[in-house]
């Protein structure tokens, strides 16, 4: 299976972290192609960065190579839908893969993240799927991700802080650790906790790896202008 990771910001060292975890969690026979946005921010913290990133996706997709699957390497996953209506492949979300399995495994789920701005961002994404009544809370931690990604080790127990308050405090029988700096991090904040951690990557990259094919997304024929040559010409092609 060829498995394309499109990480909608600029980080370079987003991009190798989150290829790294999900190659940890893959397969044998899947093959990672991993790549970042050529324009955005550097890593997506608010509204407006989470905006541009939808474009950033839909042009990482456009210039890709030839994959079967993609996933959508930003929890929050901008732009998800629209990938979803023009891709002849599936694309999975960070976020709505975690969500969907935290709510296979509990009654109750919990978010911890880094970034404050992201706490009104996630409670949106919940509702707009109709989750809200399974939402136990959504903690984030002062650092963004980036900061995280940075120092995980030196993170490890300001998030297994927040997941403890999650369970404890929440009522939580569920935590997502959400989030492409998050990547890999569940292992080590898991230990004492009384409820399951779960890693957006790593769930993200198994159903995956389950996904069937789907019918060639919708053909919009659109006229456009200002956007990279591959991704007006994909779009005008469908």
């Amino acid at each position: 299976m060829r498995l394309l990771l499109i990480n909608p910001n600029t980080s370079a060292a987003i991009t190798d972290k989150v290829a790294a975890a999900a190659r940890a969690v893959a397969r044998p026979d899947t093959e990672i192609a991993a790549v970042g946005g050529r324009f955005g921010a550097t890593y997506i913290a608010s509204r407006a960065a989470y905006a541009i990133a939808a474009h950033a996706a839909l042009d990482v997709w456009a210039a890709a190579p030839a994959h079967d699957v993609a996933v959508l390497a930003c929890f929050g996953d901008p732009g998800l839908e629209a990938l979803r209506e023009i891709a002849d492949v599936p694309v999975i979300g960070l976020a709505d893969a975690s969500l969907n399995r935290a709510c296979e495994l509990g009654q109750r789920f919990a978010i911890v993240t880094g970034g404050d701005r992201w706490g009104p961002m996630l409670a949106e994404f919940v509702a707009a799927r109709g989750l809200t009544p399974r939402l136990a809370g959504i903690r984030t931690v002062a650092p963004d991700g980036a900061a995280i990604a940075r120092d995980p080790q030196g993170s490890t127990s300001l998030l297994a802080g927040a997941c403890r308050a999650a369970i404890e405090a929440d009522g939580a029988d569920v935590v997502i650790l959400g989030g492409a700096g998050l990547a890999g991090l569940a292992a080590a904040v898991q230990p004492g906790l009384g409820a399951p951690v779960l890693d957006s990557v790593e769930v993200a990259v198994r159903l995956a790896e389950t996904a069937g094919g789907r019918p060639r997304g919708a053909r919009l024929g659109l006229d456009t202008a200002g956007l990279s040559q591959a991704l007006k010409d994909r779009l005008g092609q469908m």
